[in-house]
């Protein structure tokens, strides 16, 4: 323990630097300002840059590190109307109960730009949430259980989504995130909660909560 607080402290002191976004190790957290603004369209002509694709690199690269389901263009600093979402097969996580019940299912990694959503079906569904800019929190979300989703991919190609249940769940949630929206403005407000607390009990406090990727 105090070799790792020695070696966090060396870091701190003498190699922290003031990077600049798009941000490839960190998702930055709520507070900075970047997630509170609407995100601009990207344009058409821009889309096979350099600047978007590597872009578009990172943001997949991170996703992928940190175990994300989805990461938008403002979570790593740039405020791109651009999301990545990849839900892996739930099989693999979940039990068959959960997965009906929540109506999970595999969604293969796909990059949105200039994402539009409309919503199909106005029932709401309720299951907690948790976001990558939020870390260590969680609450219960309403969300519409079926919306279609228009946009380009990172090849300049038109497409569309019809999400439903659980995938319409992660689409809206990354939607949010281009309109400057955080699950906290829409969750049941009893709800949030600190998602180490049974850890914090189980060891009387003698918790450290860090941040990691």
């Amino acid at each position: 323990m105090a070799l790792r607080f020695i070696k966090r402290t060396y870091n701190r002191m003498f190699l922290a630097k003031d990077p600049r976004p798009p941000y490839a190790s960190h998702v930055v957290q709520i507070g900075d300002p970047v997630l509170r603004n609407k995100a601009s369209q990207v344009p058409l002509e821009k889309i096979g840059t350099k600047e978007v694709q590597n872009l578009i690199y990172i943001m997949k690269s991170l996703m992928k590190k940190s175990n994300l389901i989805g990461l938008a263009a403002p979570q790593v600093g740039i405020p791109f109307q651009i999301f990545v979402i990849n839900f892996p097969r739930p099989s693999h996580y979940f039990s068959k109960e959960e997965i009906l019940l929540k109506g999970m299912e595999h969604v293969e990694n796909q990059v949105w730009i200039n994402p539009e959503l409309k919503v199909l079906n106005h029932e709401t569904v309720t299951f907690s949430e948790s976001c990558a800019s939020f870390k260590g929190y969680s609450a219960d979300v309403p969300r519409y259980k079926r919306v279609l989703l228009t946009g380009i991919d990172e090849n300049g190609e038109k497409k569309t989504l019809d999400a439903k249940e659980w995938t319409a769940r992660i689409v809206q949630h990354e939607m949010d995130h281009l309109n400057g929206v955080m699950y906290s403005d829409r969750m049941v407000l009893n709800s949030l909660c600190c998602t180490g607390w049974h850890t914090i009990n189980q060891f009387q406090g003698f918790v450290e909560l860090r941040y990691e990727n």
